[in-house]
């Protein structure tokens, strides 16, 4: 796998294109078509103008919590409604809306008081990522569809660009055909800029009361965790494409995404 394709930006530090990923078949993921982020609320004028104009930037998956949106606003690119956003929640505890409450519904909460998830996996992430797919299989199949449809690049969020962001993107590599060694490989990509997230993430008012008091450690990727993920993916479904159609999709659905994502042959 060739180095992570960052997207530097003044409001970002997370954000990368997955294009030029290789294929079990000899083919690549298309540059342009998926970009991964972390929260998109600090963009500046010339951000926005660059993913829009310059990226072709025409949605906007959001898999932040209700209460997350509450406390952050729109931000720059849905103040302006400049493209479509889809907003798609992954967790399912999302009624609150103080930066108190907000622990409660943040993934990494773990010693801020939210209760452990029902328990899917011995590893505490690989368990929260199968929860997402258990508890929210309407919004994962629904940011999934948004990446198939698009007319051009798409940018899937959440706020750090990890967890949730890492559940879907996985979800749409494995689908067009990327080996599970190299989703792992994107995914513990964002450890390089781990600290730099966490000091964004302390200054927004959402979670800088939960994220006080963690060690960096929690927040480092670690590559069993998404391993974890794609092995109970096959086992349990027949991959990500054999999940996608068990919530409803078609084959053409199906193959829509995986073209929309692959360099034309």
């Amino acid at each position: 796998m060739s180095a992570p394709k960052w997207i530097e930006l003044d409001g970002v530090v997370n954000m990368r294109d997955v294009g030029g990923l290789p294929t079990t078949d000899g083919s690549r993921v298309a540059s342009g078509r998926l970009l991964r982020s972390d929260n998109l609320q600090d963009l500046s004028d010339g951000d926005v103008a660059h993913l829009v104009d310059g990226l072709g930037v025409t949605d906007i998956v959001d898999l932040r919590s209700n209460v997350e949106v509450h406390l952050e606003g729109a931000g720059p690119l849905r103040a302006r409604d400049l493209v479509p956003h889809h907003h798609h929640s992954l967790l399912t505890d999302d009624e609150h809306d103080d930066p108190a409450a907000a622990a409660l519904v943040l993934p990494w909460a773990k010693e801020s008081g939210r209760p452990e998830p029902p328990k899917r996996d011995d590893d505490h992430w690989a368990s929260h990522y199968l929860g997402y797919l258990a508890d929210r299989p309407d919004s994962v199949s629904a940011a999934l569809e948004v990446v198939a449809t698009s007319s051009g690049a798409t940018v899937v969020h959440c706020a750090a660009g990890k967890d949730r962001t890492g559940t879907v993107v996985a979800m749409a590599l494995s689908v067009a055909g990327v080996s599970d060694e190299d989703v792992v490989k994107d995914y513990v990509a964002t450890g390089e800029r781990v600290e730099r997230i966490v000091a964004r993430l302390m200054t927004r008012p959402a979670y800088e009361e939960t994220l006080r008091d963690q060690p960096m450690s929690q927040h480092v990727p670690r590559p069993e965790t998404m391993q974890r993920l794609l092995t109970v993916l096959a086992e349990r479904h027949g991959g990500a494409a054999g999940w996608l159609r068990e919530q409803g999709w078609s084959e053409d659905q199906v193959e829509t995404l995986c073209r929309r994502l692959r360099e034309p042959r």
